[in-house]
């Protein structure tokens, strides 16, 4: 049976011609929407929060901070602005990052083209006229163009280009947990904090999940809370991060040459850490001294570095073992009760999950208002009024904390009502899975960037290196398209088949494929099996600029269809 697709979209009338419209405000939106002006484009930049920032706007937990050193985790694209700008810590929490974020939009007069308060509804695209209409729907606001209030009445654009910057962790999943609507106290969850401080004083509190957010937030709130319940199903690898004041010597010798600095770090696989490079050796082929040796060097370092210790980690399960159990010794070391600490030590292959930075986490189980609860053997039943139910048990508290991630790197998407040719829905084409040619186009969807989405090594990476590097192929995609005086581009279907099947591929020489991670969408119930970032930063980068250096193959670049 065949299936009635709806008429292509037709320009409204009221809709606002504009080359790009830019979808989210994080550091992907802002620097697409200085490059669009550079390149003397018109462009519009949308968001949903009353703020810029992004990631940094909505998670607000307690504890938040970045996991990558901060004089890495910042743009590249502006000399003066890396220069004039002074980290307080090595690994800035949200409050100094969301100031970064607005400087950012300040120092380069972009508050005029972004609309908060303003969530994107609908996107189609216009096969005859060759451009998407896009609506969206604005909330109470200022309108930063304007001063005015907005007004509530839905929005419209007419772009050439849609360019998808909302980010690969921005739908925060929120599990159907039976009862959940009953429990009678305050629910937070992590990625969407609110914008006020959240008092946990005096408060019995329960914190469902133990991945990164929550491993930041757990040690924070102990502090608060009279009693702490966390609830886990998979135990976490968690590495040091040292984090303290920025090293005023550290910062003088990266500004001293801060372009080689960033050259230098993408060319690593992450893009970042070129300060303590892989060790070139086998963990396996070491002996115990030397293993031990490089181990707790990198400890002693801090964050990511750790799976640098050895170069085979990720590809060795051996070697990947000894480095598990290297950590599982650090946790029996910092957890006095032998059986919270192994209830808190990992049993799968370590780096398969995202490995998280934290301060104090392990040791936070030691104090006396803190228990450890393990839902894989005591599954969690039912919330009531005054608590929830798990392995036939009550444990009651006064305040939830929700730290269960996102639905990751597809969530945004997929929510959205996005068609492209024929009427084709998003949620068709990525019915198996979300494909994709290069990370950055889908067949079907002409014209239409998605950042540091699925088929992209963003996951793997420093995103801000990852954002930039996306912008500026974007940038250039779109000057070529104006140069041959061409209007639209997207991939084949075979290019995005042979693309994704790469992805795989790449990741099956690994360890990643080892165990159940968001990295497969395994988090999700019901979300299709399919491993979604690439491994291997350089590498992609290389065959991105193969690929517009040669007239985008695996693409189809079409002219302006001729007027009536």
């Amino acid at each position: 049976m065949s299936r009635t697709l709806p008429p292509s979209p037709t320009s409204s009338p009221t809709a606002r011609p504009v080359d790009l419209l830019i979808v989210g405000a994080g550091f992907a939106g802002l620097y697409m929407l200085h490059k669009a002006r550079g390149l003397g484009l018109s462009a519009q930049l949308v968001e949903a929060a009353d703020g810029v920032g992004g990631t940094w706007t909505f998670n607000r937990y307690p504890g938040a901070r970045v996991d990558i050193q901060s004089l890495e985790y910042s743009f590249g694209f502006d000399e003066a602005l890396q220069q004039d700008w002074h980290w307080t810590e090595r690994y800035a929490g949200q409050p100094e990052l969301l100031r970064y974020a607005n400087h950012v939009a300040d120092r380069f007069g972009l508050r005029d083209g972004i609309l908060l308060n303003t969530r994107v509804s609908g996107a189609a695209f216009d096969e005859a006229g060759q451009r998407w209409q896009v609506q969206a729907e604005a909330g109470p606001s200022t309108d930063p163009a304007t001063g005015a209030p907005a007004t509530g009445q839905p929005r419209s654009w007419s772009a050439r280009f849609l360019v998808m910057a909302s980010g690969p962790l921005s739908t925060p999943n929120l599990p159907a947990f039976p009862g959940l609507d009953s429990f009678a106290g305050p629910v937070h969850h992590t990625a969407r904090w609110p914008q006020h401080a959240v008092d946990f004083t005096g408060l019995r509190v329960a914190v469902v999940g133990t991945g990164s957010s929550a491993v930041q937030a757990i040690p924070v709130i102990a502090r608060q809370a009279s009693a702490l319940t966390v609830f886990q199903r998979t135990a976490t690898y968690a590495v040091p991060a040292h984090n303290g004041p920025l090293d005023p010597a550290l910062e003088a010798r990266i500004k001293a040459d801060y372009p080689g600095f960033r050259a230098r770090n993408r060319q690593m696989r992450g893009g970042f850490g070129s300060e303590s490079p892989p060790n070139p050796g086998s963990a396996e082929a070491a002996s115990p001294a030397e293993r031990e040796a490089s181990f707790e060097a990198r400890w002693q370092r801090g964050g990511f570095s750790l799976l640098g210790a050895f170069d085979d980690l990720m590809v060795n399960p051996t070697s990947n073992a000894l480095a598990a159990e290297f950590v599982r010794g650090k946790i029996r070391a910092a957890v006095v009760d032998p059986a919270t600490a192994t209830l808190l030590s990992p049993q799968h292959t370590i780096g398969c999950k995202r490995l998280c930075v934290d301060t104090g986490y392990y040791e936070t189980f030691n104090r006396p208002n803190v228990r450890l609860v393990d839902v894989s053997r005591q599954p969690i039943e039912q919330f009531t009024p005054g608590g929830l139910r798990a392995g036939g048990q009550d444990y009651p508290f006064d305040a939830l904390v929700l730290a269960t991630g996102f639905d990751a790197m597809t969530g945004t998407l997929m929510r959205l009502d996005l068609r492209g040719r024929g009427g084709l829905s998003i949620q068709q084409k990525w019915a198996a899975g979300p494909l994709n040619h290069l990370g950055l186009m889908v067949a079907g969807f002409p014209n239409l960037f998605n950042i540091a989405g699925p088929g992209s090594s963003s996951a793997f990476t420093n995103v801000i290196v990852s954002i930039e590097h996306h912008v500026e192929w974007i940038a250039d995609c779109i000057t070529h398209l104006d140069r041959q005086g061409l209007a639209t581009i997207e991939p084949t279907v075979a290019s995005e088949t042979a693309w994704v099947a790469h992805v795989n591929a790449v990741a099956a020489g690994t360890v990643l494929l080892s165990c159940n991670s968001w990295y497969l969408g395994a988090n999700i119930p019901g979300k299709p099996r399919m491993f979604m970032p690439l491994v291997g930063f350089p590498p992609y980068v290389a065959r991105c600029a193969a690929v517009a250096a040669t007239g985008y193959p695996g693409f189809t670049l079409d002219a302006p269809h001729a007027l009536a």
